[in-house]
């Protein structure tokens, strides 16, 4: 059995993950995102319930969303994104930390994000797909917005005017 590659990061419970398979030839490519034997091996055990894509063109940004009870395993499918992560833990020393990352097609590299984090990416190529496995149904009432430019957290984003929805849009700062 392959072992997992996984690498801490700065924000507590939020790990990046090597795919566990990534092979090339002149076909094209074979990737294994998730296999739960090898992932439960690495302690890994979360109970995936739900799959979620979203596609979306050059410069969207969506997010930062979270809840107090869903742990997210994401990555792109197709082109690249920029992720942020923020902790809103308001219960953990790192409460409104957070930190970026680059996921693509290319790295082949997954995020792990636990509950009372939030996430939001912003799409760096022509279009991208990104995808999670996440442990509970979708459940938007029980969500938090944070506002992506909110001085008080202060996320960099490689972007000066992104596409935004009306929810992204409207939310207040903290």
């Amino acid at each position: 059995m392959t072992a997992l590659k996984v690498r801490e990061t700065t924000l507590d419970g939020v790990l990046v993950i090597e795919a566990p398979t990534n092979f090339e030839d002149f076909r094209g490519s074979y990737v294994e995102l998730y296999n739960r034997d090898i992932y439960h091996a690495a302690g890994l055990t979360q109970d995936f319930l739900q799959d979620d894509i979203s596609t979306s063109g050059r410069h969207v940004l969506r997010g930062v969303h979270g809840d107090g009870k869903t742990w997210k395993l994401v990555s792109c499918l197709y082109g690249s994104f920029y992720l942020a992560v923020v902790n809103w833990d308001p219960g953990s020393p790192g409460y409104r930390r957070w930190e970026g990352f680059t996921l693509s097609d290319s790295n082949r590299l997954s995020v792990l994000i636990p509950p009372r984090h939030g996430n939001g990416h912003v799409v760096m190529s022509e279009r991208a797909i990104f995808h999670y496995k996440q442990t509970t149904q979708y459940d938007r009432s029980s969500q938090f917005t944070l506002r992506y430019d909110d001085p008080a957290i202060g996320i960099w984003w490689p972007v000066k005017t992104p596409i935004l929805s009306r929810r992204d849009d409207e939310v207040p700062h903290v």
